[in-house]
Order: structure tokens, then sequence, then C-alpha cells
């Protein structure tokens, strides 16, 4: 009882902590966004097509990770994984990058994971995310980074799937995160499902980037090409997640914006757009959060 007591208390801290680093960020964000000297022509239209890519964006990444886990054998409906997901994504605004992996790890526990996948599947996704960003960068904006680094961040990526698709060392790492149950080869499918439904997810995300932008700047010297504003945001997302110390990427994924953007939309309507895109992201990621937490995990429940 007593124990249990400790657990909720610390729990609470933690969830404190997190509202609070959150509530940073927008207000921070907020601020700066106020703070810009740009003529802005709004289009809430626009904006508001905006809003719905970044949540189906979330959809997509919540079903890679449920096809992740199918991989391993492992059943969560898509309520509860959404619950999950979306909670432990908001460690990203706590300083270190370690949070939002630890949380999903332990909230996926909670909603009935296995430790062994549970603990797997954080990393999975996170070289998912990698590799396929770095694969859509190069493809629709080779010349945005140097290209050794795209290489290593790539063989990275590939890398860590490859050891968990491997039996021997899949069930090497499976006997260093939980000792009770062998950790199974992961099936190659779910790679390729998770793999297909995060591509398509970097394509939302900088589609959601392209509605911003003609929801903001009307007057652009130059049209913004959508593979420009895709390759832009999954550019400056991959930098954030590699930039160890930048809590969800600020900073990192601001400047990369404002240099690819920059040639198209002015350095002004660039500035604008990547603050308005943080705004955003951090008030859809909070909203995701809310909206997801009633979605308990039920004994019963299957996947769908």
């Amino acid at each position: 009882m007593i124990a249990r007591r400790w657990l909720w208390a610390v729990q609470g801290l933690v969830t404190l902590a997190v509202v609070a680093f959150v509530g940073r960020s927008i207000a921070r964000n907020w601020s700066e966004f106020r703070s810009l000297h740009v003529a802005l022509a709004i289009a809430p239209g626009w904006i508001a097509g905006s809003v719905v890519l970044v949540f189906l964006t979330y959809a997509m990444q919540i079903e890679s990770w449920r096809r992740i886990l199918a991989g391993w054998g492992q059943r969560l409906a898509f309520g509860p994984a959404a619950r999950t997901w979306s909670v432990a994504n908001l460690g990203r605004y706590v300083p270190g990058k370690v949070w939002s992996v630890a949380g999903l790890v332990v909230l996926a526990q909670r909603a009935g994971v296995e430790p062994g996948p549970a603990a797997a599947s954080a990393f999975v996704i996170q070289a998912v995310s990698l590799g396929s960003g770095v694969a859509v960068v190069a493809a629709v904006t080779p010349q945005s980074a140097p290209p050794l680094r795209l290489a290593l961040a790539g063989l990275a990526a590939v890398a860590t799937i490859l050891v968990l698709v491997w039996r021997p060392t899949a069930r090497w790492l499976g006997r260093l995160v939980n000792a009770v149950a062998p950790l199974e080869p992961l099936a190659p499918s779910a790679v390729l499902a998770g793999t297909i439904l995060t591509v398509l997810s970097w394509g939302t995300y900088g589609g959601a980037l392209w509605m911003l932008a003609r929801g903001l700047i009307h007057d652009a010297p130059l049209p913004l090409p959508l593979t420009t504003a895709i390759g832009a945001f999954t550019l400056g997302y991959i930098l954030g997640l590699l930039a160890l110390f930048a809590p969800g990427g600020v900073g990192v994924r601001e400047l990369v914006l404002v240099g690819l953007l920059a040639p198209f939309l002015g350095s002004g309507g660039a500035v604008a757009v990547s603050v308005a895109s943080r705004v955003l992201l951090t008030l859809t990621e909070a909203a995701a959060a809310l909206l997801t937490l009633p979605l308990r995990h039920r004994p019963q429940e299957s996947v769908q």
C-alpha cells in the first residue's frame, strides 16, 4: 500500500514536470511568434488543414508503432496505443532524449505489452524514423545536408533494425532487457509496414508545413514547392532528434527550416513559419495527449 502511494506520488511529480516544460515551451514559442515583425495574411482554411494533417500524421505514427509491436506478437488496440504514444511523446520537452523513450517503455508495459518488446520497440521506432527520414531527405532535397552525415545516420538506423531482426542478436538483447522471456526476432514484414507508414507520415508532416506557410505568407517571393517543405521538415526533425541536449529539437529544427525556406518565403517569412510550426506542433502534441488520456487498456481488448 505504501509502495503504491509512493508510485502515485512519483507519477504525479513527473506529470507536473512534463506539464511545466510543455507550458514553458508553448509560452516561449508564442511570445517569439508575437514579437515577429512580419506582414502576415492569415488564411484560416489553410491553417485548419495543416492541423488536420498533423493529427493524421500522429495516427500513422501510432499505427507504425502498433505494427512493430505486432511483429513481436504483441496485441494492443489503437486507443490504448494512442494514449501510450501521445503521453510518452511529451517527454521530448524534458531536457535529455531519454525521457520520451523511457516513458514509452514504462507506459507500454502498463498497457499490457511484455517488457522485452516494449523496450525494443521504443528503439525500433526511433531507428525507423531516422532511417526513413534520411531516405526522404536524400530523395526530395539531396542538396540540403552533407551526404556523409546522412549516410552515417542511415547506416546506424539500419544496423539497429538488423540487430533486432537477426535471431542471435535479438535474443542477446532480450536477455539484457528481460531476463525472464527471451526476445524473439522482429518480423521483417513488421519493419516494412512500419517503414511505409513512417515515410507517409513524413509526407503529411511536410504537407502540414506547406499548408501552414500558405496560411501565413500570402505574398511569398517564390512559390514554396511541396517537396522542399517535406525535405525541410524531415531534415529539421531528424537533426533535432540527433541533437541530444535540445528538448524536442528546439532551435535545431527552426534553424534548418529557416535556411531551407528563406529562398522561397524570404528571411522574415521563413522565421515566422518556423516559429509558427513549433507553436502548432507543441499545441497539437499536448492536445493529442489530453484527448487520448481516457483511452485506457482493457485486458479483453485486441488489435482491430
